[in-house]
């Protein structure tokens, strides 16, 4: 089972894009999820996070713009990013902890990336 990050592209500052983040094959639940990129010449950073009960934390860099959350029933997260900026630019990676369905945790399982990119 891999994590998969989904949603990104190619998008004008001030605009919207929603990573989606899911496992290859059917999991019994996903658990604490978090969001991380890597711009440039950078090195990955954490951008948010969501815990099993629900706690979030944001960066100061993206809180008021972005949200992160998770869906039980589809057993995936999302990352809905707002008023974009050129300085979000990167390949953005989601974390999670999750369960198979044979109820056997997994920790700190990363998905491949995808890009972002801000930019007029």
């Amino acid at each position: 089972v891999q994590l998969q990050a989904s949603g990104g592209g190619l998008v004008q500052p001030g605009g919207s894009l929603r990573l989606s983040c899911a496992a290859s094959e059917n999991i019994f639940s996903i658990n604490a999820v978090g969001w991380y990129r890597q711009a440039p010449w950078k090195q990955r950073e954490s951008v948010a996070s969501i815990g099993s009960s629900g706690n979030v934390y944001y960066s100061d860099s993206v809180k008021g713009r972005f949200t992160i959350s998770k869906d039980a029933s589809s057993k995936k997260a999302y990352l809905q990013m707002n008023n974009l900026k050129p300085e979000d630019t990167g390949v953005y990676y989601c974390n999670a902890d999750w369960t198979s369905l044979s109820y056997a945790r997994h920790f700190d399982s990363w998905g491949q990336g995808t890009l972002v990119t801000v930019s007029s």
